[in-house]
């Protein structure tokens, strides 16, 4: 497919070719989902607590005899049936967070570019208006950049090739806008955006390392060597030694 790629004016100054299937031959949604569902339960801080029937204030004596009363059973007044009294299933903190294969994330990173440039949800721009080179961060430069786009009022992802602080600190005070540089892409940064804005250079250096991780996948693994069988004249010796 042919990508337009703009100046920050929001001009066309060139065109890209790129295929889809050259980043990830096919787009498994199932992975899709599993990726994001762990990027999202890792975010999970898990700090919730309640206290139980052991934890309050209180006292632990019967509030009266078991029979003879005419009331219903009754034990202390921390149980979780009375007011202030404990809870039944007390939450505690704990953590969220589960692991998936490295190979598997970065699959699943591909897959997500795939499917946005597949559904031409991804722009390209020659160069950032914003460099290191810069006297000062200058977040108008930014926002005109994302207005000439046509992705003013849009959550948008800014993809550099390398991160660079002076952009960043231009582009953190636009709501819904976020910076990460390639090296640091996973599938929920990319799903997550209505858009990506990737510099030319930036999606080279995906295509690389997306060429570089395919190769790495196709390489067998290597096994352990066996052990050397021992010969029969060896253990022949050893027998007429100890007879």
């Amino acid at each position: 497919m042919n990508l337009a790629v703009y100046d920050v004016t929001g001009k066309q100054v060139g065109s890209y070719d790129v295929d889809p299937a050259e980043i990830a031959p096919r787009v498994n949604k199932q992975l899709l989902h599993d990726a994001v569902v762990m990027y999202q339960a890792n975010q999970r801080q898990g700090t919730h607590k309640t206290k139980t029937r052991g934890e309050v204030a209180g006292s632990t004596k019967k509030l009266y005899r078991q029979k003879g009363t005419g009331n219903a059973r009754a034990g202390g007044r921390r149980s979780g049936t009375r007011r202030g009294g404990g809870h039944i299933f007390a939450k505690h903190p704990r953590d969220f967070g589960w692991r998936m294969p490295r190979k598997a994330l970065q699959a699943a990173t591909r897959m997500a570019l795939a499917s946005r440039l597949a559904d031409d949800e991804v722009k390209l721009v020659a160069a950032l208006p914003i460099d290191a080179s810069a006297a000062g961060p200058k977040t108008a430069a930014v926002a005109g950049m994302l207005a000439a786009l046509g992705l003013g009022e849009a959550t948008v992802l800014v993809a550099p090739e390398q991160h660079d602080a002076v952009f960043w600190k231009s582009a953190r005070n636009i709501a819904g806008v976020s910076v990460t540089p390639v090296a640091d892409l996973n599938a929920w940064a990319l799903l997550s955006p209505r858009a990506v804005v990737m510099t030319t250079a930036a999606i080279d250096a995906f295509r690389a390392a997306a060429k570089s991780q395919a190769a790495a996948g196709r390489q067998p693994a290597r096994r352990a060597p066996s052990p050397r069988p021992r010969s029969a004249r060896s253990s022949g010796a050893k027998k007429g030694k100890e007879g």
